[in-house]
């Protein structure tokens, strides 16, 4: 249930984000929200590829769908991948 409002919190934010691009904000906002974006696309790239670069050679591969959701949902996404494909053994 957190995974999932955190993705919805994430579209949010990516909807706020984008919106600028389309109806620019006052001024002074409008260039917070450009290097958020910029920042935003930066740390989300950055971790898809960290995850790409560090994966152990007999792991799952990320399919095209599962690196998108990755870049969009980051963290979120990338806490219920890592619940999908490794569970935690049961003591």
């Amino acid at each position: 249930m957190w995974l999932n409002l955190g993705r919805l919190f994430m579209l949010f934010v990516w909807a706020f984000l984008l919106l600028n691009l389309f109806h620019p904000f006052p001024k002074p906002l409008k260039y917070f929200v450009d290097i958020a974006l910029f920042f935003m696309v930066v740390m989300h790239g950055l971790q898809l590829v960290l995850l790409r670069t560090t994966q152990p050679p007999g792991s799952p591969k990320l399919s095209a769908i599962t690196q998108t959701k990755i870049f969009f949902f980051g963290v979120f996404e990338l806490l219920a991948w890592q619940k999908r494909n490794f569970p935690k053994p049961k003591s």
